[in-house]
């Protein structure tokens, strides 16, 4: 076996210019929007949770129904606004943002997918699966100001500010259990 190499600067232009460039579309509401969602039923179950293959599923179908939901929501609208059936292009396009909703909710599942594998037991796979949903919504939350032209401590506070909507979730959850 080979050691491990270090990226070399070739390798982590084209990663920048990979994070660059999906910070630069339009999934990026979309992931946010299912993270939202996703933190949300984590927390709901948190107190009395599923085993972890329950939750992972939970977490998947959720992501999936809410993807439909959108594109179906969003097939209807075209169609009752623009008076013609949806083209197989804007289909396309509306799939795109569905799977990136489906990709928010359903990301924390990998850590219960890890506690069904014991590599993770369940409370540590619900900790990480909740802040990995603060972690993602605050990391967009820097980089839109960043990109918008804010200093870089303006960004922080931004990305504190966005993270807020998952703490408040959490906050009252505890509040009301």
């Amino acid at each position: 076996m080979g050691e491990a190499r270090p990226p070399r600067g070739g390798d982590r232009a084209a990663v920048r210019a990979a994070v660059e460039a999906h910070l630069g579309s339009r999934q990026v509401s979309r992931i946010v929007y299912g993270s939202i969602i996703g933190l949300t039923l984590i927390v709901a179950v948190e107190q009395h949770p599923p085993r972890a293959a329950v939750m992972a599923a939970w977490l998947g179908l959720t992501g999936v129904t809410v993807a439909l939901a959108e594109v179906y929501s969003e097939v209807v609208g075209i169609e009752t606004r623009e008076r013609h059936r949806v083209t197989r292009h804007q289909l396309a396009h509306l799939l795109v943002q569905g799977w990136a909703v489906a990709l928010g909710v359903a990301f924390p599942a990998v850590f219960f997918v890890l506690a069904v594998m014991h590599v993770l037991e369940l409370d540590t796979a619900f900790t990480l699966a909740r802040w990995s949903g603060l972690g993602l919504i605050g990391f967009y939350g820097y980089w839109a100001a960043r990109f918008a032209g804010s200093s870089i401590p303006r960004a922080l506070a931004q990305a504190a500010a966005v993270a807020a909507i998952g703490g408040i979730v959490i906050a009252f959850k505890a509040l009301v259990h």
